[in-house]
């Protein structure tokens, strides 16, 4: 009798899954090499024609070598033309499973048109639970993406460019296995009676 092959980690055989048997490493790497490419042309393809129009913006930035430094600050500018219009802003964080702390603490600072400071605040995120280091978020192997909302039911004052300004605040500097920062502003959906 034939071994039968594994799918690394998963407990499956190919012949479990319906496809055709291997012969050699060689075409079992190359099956395994072609579906992830697919995968990633269907996600990538199903995430572009998933634009949401409730969100008026959605930015994020990577992180060099998943090292944020105190002084390294993100910058986030935003047009926004309609001020019945009520928001919702999110942080969007990516980190890896190796991220130090359950917590991250953010500084944030908005400016209106005018280059005027409307509001500083520092906010904090858990990452992850305190007490069983379950991390929370999505995730996909070993990297966890997070929407934090920070700022409910805002409306803005006058219409215009805002720029948000997003800098790490830990005491660890620089903060590793942070790979990602971002920022969305989405539309709150307006209700009829």
């Amino acid at each position: 009798m034939r071994p039968t092959r594994r799918f690394k980690g998963y407990g499956l055989r190919f012949e479990d899954m319906g496809c055709f048997r291997t012969t050699n490493h060689f075409t079992h790497t190359l099956i395994h090499s072609c579906a992830l490419k697919l995968l990633f042309v269907v996600l990538l393809f199903a995430s572009v024609g998933c634009e949401d129009k409730d969100t008026l913006y959605k930015a994020y930035e990577d992180i060099d070598d998943g090292q944020w430094f105190a002084e390294k600050k993100f910058d986030f500018r935003f047009e926004v033309s309609d001020t019945t219009q009520a928001y919702n802003l999110y942080y969007l964080v990516r980190n890896a499973q190796q991220y130090p702390y359950y917590n991250l603490y953010l500084d944030r600072v908005m400016r209106g048109p005018d280059g005027k400071i409307i509001f500083s605040r520092l906010d904090e995120m858990y990452l992850s639970d305190e007490v069983t280091g379950k991390p929370r978020g999505s995730g996909l192997g070993d990297l966890f993406d997070h929407k934090f909302v920070f700022q409910r039911n805002y409306r803005f004052p006058k219409p215009g460019t805002y720029t948000i300004s997003i800098a790490q605040s830990m005491r660890q500097n620089p903060l590793p296995s942070v790979l990602g920062i971002g920022l969305s502003v989405e539309k709150i959906p307006v209700t009829s009676p």
